[in-house]
């Protein structure tokens, strides 16, 4: 029987799930504080899982978080071994998803843009 996208599809958000308690619970490096995985993405083989993440902060705490995940991936790889039956774990990639800071300032400036227009003009 083939695997087929909703297969990779239930993979990944059960890996999202389990690695979002782990660093929550288990990850004691405060460089990885306050973080919110926004998804997941798998190969088709499970070889590789890239792991999205947001977090509040300046570039600096973006860039040190970045460091600190990576410096954890065989921790986080070997704890998610223990939750997940997979032939194999994928290794994990961390790619910090900067789509909701573009939200946050679309957001601001149609909220600037609406002020503007409102304004009496003469």
């Amino acid at each position: 029987m083939p695997k087929g996208p909703a297969r990779s599809l239930r993979v990944a958000d059960q890996i999202q799930r389990d690695l979002a308690e782990i660093i929550r619970t288990e990850l004691k490096d405060p460089r990885v504080a306050m973080i919110t995985l926004t998804g997941v993405e798998v190969t088709a083989d499970y070889a590789h899982a890239k792991v999205f993440y947001t977090l509040m902060g300046s570039a600096e705490q973006c860039a040190e978080t970045g460091v600190g995940l990576q410096q954890a991936g065989g921790f986080l790889r070997s704890q998610l071994a223990r939750r997940i039956k997979l032939h194999s774990i994928p290794q994990l990639h961390f790619v910090y998803d900067a789509s909701v800071e573009r939200g946050f300032e679309l957001s601001r400036l149609i909220d600037a843009a609406v002020a503007d227009s409102k304004e009496p003009r003469g």
